[in-house]
């Protein structure tokens, strides 16, 4: 049996707080900097994310801080809480990085830690990730998601080519959470206002009575776990997208904190893509 290849050592960075900014009620923007961010490079995808660090309270860690080491020698429970968050936007002449967050008060880990950062602050992340980004071969572009994929979606504007067709549904609680967007010639951006509606419900209508333009889709999905599961379907079955034209998933579920929708998650997407691609199978063989 061939050696399996030795696991890449996390790259962590150190980053300081640099300034915040309040977007709207419920999205905080964070700005990150300094010499700790020097070997850190994004740019490649419009969805790059970064794990944020957060130290369980009592736990002492080794420095410098190695999240390796840390995972080999400390018991689990005592591993430094991650928190996913997209690239909103990374100036390497700067050397800042843009976070914004999704806040709701005292709830969760990160928002709180948002709402009361300040400047020189410091945190620990790993990254950058990323998969996705608009391709100039597409015929036209689709961008869907609720809040948590607001910065991505924005970002993915930003990078979108000039003059072809785009339609970006975005669902946000109240019109009090829009945002001015960069928006690209041939762009047509709108806004859901979810009220006291579930989470996705107006993205799934949308979308279902989307007429789609001509020629091949790129489509990018993202947000709670159930109405992308949804979407997935839809777009898989019924519009017939191909799955190497779809970034789609999950970014987190409803009565699950990230600790356990991460845990759960590759086991829900192997379920729902086994689910769906019978049924696309089964769709085929009818028509």
């Amino acid at each position: 049996m061939a050696d399996r290849p030795a696991r890449k050592k996390p790259q962590v960075h150190r980053a300081r707080v640099v300034r915040t900014e309040r977007l709207t009620p419920h999205m905080v923007r964070v700005v990150l900097g300094g010499e700790g961010l020097a070997a850190f490079v994004a740019g490649e995808c419009s969805d790059h994310y970064v794990k944020l660090l957060f130290p369980v309270e009592g736990v002492s860690y080794p420095e410098p801080f190695d999240i390796a080491r840390i995972r080999e020698e400390f018991p689990r429970d005592q591993w430094p809480r991650t928190r996913t968050y997209t690239v909103r936007a990374w100036d390497p002449a700067a050397r800042e990085l843009t976070v914004d967050f999704v806040v709701h008060g005292d709830e969760g880990l990160a928002g709180p830690w948002a709402l009361r950062a300040t400047p020189g602050q410091e945190i620990s992340l790993l990254g950058p990730g990323g998969a996705y980004l608009p391709s100039e071969e597409a015929d036209w572009h689709l961008l869907v998601g609720d809040e948590s994929a607001l910065p991505a979606i924005a970002a993915s504007l930003e990078r979108a080519p000039s003059g072809v067709p785009v339609r970006a549904f975005i669902e946000v609680a109240s019109p009090e959470e829009e945002q001015k967007l960069t928006v690209p010639d041939g762009a047509e951006v709108v806004w859901l206002h979810r009220g006291a509606a579930p989470v996705g419900e107006a993205l799934v209508e949308a979308v279902r009575n989307l007429e789609f333009p001509p020629g091949q889709a790129h489509v990018f999905v993202h947000g709670e776990a159930g109405f992308v599961k949804e979407l997935r379907r839809h777009l898989r079955i019924e519009r017939e997208v191909p799955r190497e034209w779809l970034s789609i998933s999950g970014y987190w579920r409803r009565g699950h904190d990230e600790d356990g929708w991460q845990a759960s998650k590759p086991a829900w997407n192997a379920q729902v893509e086994a689910e769906q691609e019978g049924g696309a199978t089964d769709a085929r063989a009818a028509a």
